[in-house]
């Protein structure tokens, strides 16, 4: 059984928005039930956890109750991080879950085909996550922002969500996260640390991540293009 997470409990401070940014619609629907509608597409979904802010979890379940071809979900509180979010969701994993998903809520152009592509690596390999190529030259600076490093860009890639992991490795790297008081930049990080291989399944450009007022416009543009 696969279960699927979505931290959304952040503030939302990039998009200039007094409203959380999952709330906000593109195509006359909030972006959060567009991100949950595409994982109730998958076959392999089982059950979806959204960790909503504490003072949210109300209106998510109010959001979502009337909502036609969703799969069984459930609303936890967040934390003031995304890392603490997670943690929390960990804790309500079903007994017969297997492989657990994380993935952004602000990510509603996922494609079904990369969701199960992401599933099926996790179970092979024990840990994957979408990406892509990079497109940028990256540079590593050092604290006086000067140029140390070029990696070559064949071996850079920009990470995205869902991040697939069978249940008992990232639940073991959130457990050791929490002793460490290490917070990492996202989930994969917290199972490298401990020595896991994660595995890259190749996504697409499409699949953004809505964090700034321009992203809305961006994805608008994008769904406009998939009718």
């Amino acid at each position: 059984m696969v279960t699927a997470i979505f931290p959304a409990a952040g503030q939302s401070k990039r998009m200039q928005s007094s409203t959380n940014k999952n709330f906000l619609e593109i195509d006359d629907q909030p972006i959060l039930i567009h991100t949950l509608l595409k994982f109730s597409k998958s076959d392999k979904i089982e059950k979806l956890i959204v960790a909503a802010a504490v003072d949210e979890v109300k209106i998510v379940e109010e959001m979502l109750a009337e909502v036609e071809g969703l799969k069984p979900f459930q609303i936890v509180e967040g934390g003031s991080e995304r890392q603490y979010s997670i943690a929390n969701a960990l804790k309500f994993l079903p007994d017969n879950c297997d492989v657990v998903l994380v993935h952004d809520a602000a990510r509603p152009l996922i494609s079904v085909e990369t969701i199960e592509e992401v599933i099926a690596a996790a179970r092979i390999y024990g840990c994957a996550i979408a990406a892509v190529p990079e497109k940028n030259t990256i540079k590593v600076i050092d604290d006086d922002g000067f140029v140390v490093d070029t990696p070559p860009r064949a071996t850079l890639v920009s990470v995205q969500t869902p991040q697939g992991f069978k249940r008992d490795i990232i639940v073991k790297a959130y457990e050791q996260a929490e002793r460490d008081n290490f917070l990492g930049t996202d989930d994969s990080s917290l199972v490298e640390r401990l020595g896991y291989k994660v595995k890259i399944v190749k996504s697409d450009y499409k699949n953004i991540k809505i964090t700034t007022p321009e992203d809305i416009l961006i994805a608008e543009a994008f769904l406009r293009s998939d009718h």
